[in-house]
């Protein structure tokens, strides 16, 4: 069975059987049939022919139950859901950094003393590729290359400059090295404190005492352009798990996580922008999507991977109702969470 949906993301399917309750109860009864001569029936037996094909028939039914087929065979079912997700996430992010470039951090209106221009050796219009040979994909990239590093230390940038002008427009860039020494110490608190990053790079909102910073679209070749959008995705998927370590450890408040509510939202906003939010957005949540999926969590398609593993290695399944009950709860938990996250953006 089919079903049009009003937002064609992401996606549903629902197997027979799925749920655990497989057997008897399951099917739809029947009422019996009432017996003309009850007090003959007692003592005979229906030996009609029928009886054979309505036994075959619910075997056969049985037998197409999801919880019936080979536990490889689930498992595979189970995650190709999200690596569909993921693939189309890819894809869409393709898309994006070929018709538009990928975003990346850059210098924007420059106006250093002379003291700081000739310390850090940056220009107007300099976009950051990579930091001690290490290539830039998200911003974050920079508070993990950077974090614990200290006042006065050296850092080697790799930056694209423009070298040619037509008018006020970048005719012709080159990528080449400079060294910037670091103002302040970084200590990254978590992934979404970016403050002492840009303090140690000279990065202000004063372009008197230092640089601004700001997002600038970048094309790279052809081959460069797959490989970083594969890349980019990683990343992303490697945040993921980022940002639960940090709220397990207490470094980052629920507050700074969104649910439903502020995602549509936010979706929304960066949807309206244009061509380039839209495939952005789309390709970040589906890696979110796919990745998320997969987590071992009560509900997802992660845990009925670890229960049909466990089923494989044992033999025999754990208590299909007790299994149900606990994706059930599962559920219920992450949807008060959900709920939960997005009561704290406004309070």
């Amino acid at each position: 069975v089919f079903a049009l949906r009003l937002i064609p993301l992401g996606g549903y399917c629902a197997f027979a059987g799925e749920d655990g309750l497989e057997d008897e109860e399951a099917l739809p009864k029947q009422a019996p049939a009432e017996e003309p001569f009850p007090e003959m029936a007692q003592n005979t037996q229906d030996v009609s022919p029928k009886t054979v094909p309505q036994a075959a028939e619910k075997t056969a039914e049985k037998s197409g139950y999801f919880t019936n087929k080979p536990c490889w065979q689930r498992i595979i079912v189970l995650i190709s859901g999200a690596l569909m997700n993921y693939l189309l996430a890819v894809l869409l992010i393709i898309i994006c950094f070929f018709a538009y470039g990928q975003t990346m951090v850059a210098v924007y209106k420059a106006e250093p003393t002379a003291e700081i221009a000739a310390e850090y050796q940056l220009q107007d219009y300099d976009v950051l590729l990579a930091v001690d040979g290490q290539d830039l994909y998200l911003t974050t990239d920079l508070a993990t290359i950077l974090n614990g590093r200290r006042s006065g230390d050296r850092v080697q940038m790799r930056i694209s400059r423009v070298v040619e002008w037509e008018g006020d427009a970048p005719l012709r860039r080159e990528e080449m090295d400079v060294t910037i020494v670091l103002r302040s110490d970084v200590n990254v608190e978590n992934s979404s404190d970016l403050d002492s990053v840009w303090a140690a790079l000279g990065f202000q909102n004063d372009a008197e005492n230092g640089y601004l910073v700001a997002g600038s679209l970048y094309r790279f070749g052809f081959w460069e352009t797959l490989g970083r959008s594969f890349m980019y995705s990683f990343k992303i998927a490697g945040s993921i798990f980022r940002v639960i370590g940090e709220l397990f450890t207490g470094r980052l408040g629920l507050s700074a996580l969104g649910g439903p509510v502020t995602t549509i939202s936010m979706t929304s906003q960066i949807a309206s922008s244009g061509g380039r939010g839209f495939l952005e957005i789309s390709g970040f949540i589906g890696v979110n999507l796919a990745v998320f999926n997969l987590l071992p969590i009560p509900a997802l398609d992660g845990s009925k991977v670890i229960f049909t593993a466990i089923e494989w290695v044992r033999g025999r399944p754990v208590n299909r109702k007790v299994e149900a009950i606990i994706h059930a709860v599962g559920f219920l938990l992450l949807l008060g969470f959900a709920i939960l996250v997005d009561v704290l953006q406004f309070v």
